[in-house]
């Protein structure tokens, strides 16, 4: 259960990477550009947003259903 929280947590980090290169490549100075690079970026950036919402949810069911228990950091030593 782990192995899928990291990788949805690298598919976030790619999803944001992603808007990051799309909003850096666009160039609002060229009218032939177009709306493309904008639309990509929005994409990608509710993607991310798509991804953390399962993630939690994700999590609050393998919590509810006993396959992953909260860790923490001992106390009291």
């Amino acid at each position: 259960m782990k192995i899928i929280v990291v990788l949805a947590l690298l598919a976030i980090v790619g999803a944001l990477a992603g808007a990051g290169t799309f909003m850096l490549r666009r160039r609002p100075h060229l009218p032939e550009a177009g709306a493309e690079p904008d639309r990509k970026m929005a994409r990608a950036l509710a993607l991310r947003v798509a991804l953390s919402v399962g993630i939690f949810l994700l999590v609050l069911l393998f919590w509810w259903l006993g396959w992953m228990t909260p860790g923490g950091l001992p106390v009291g030593r």
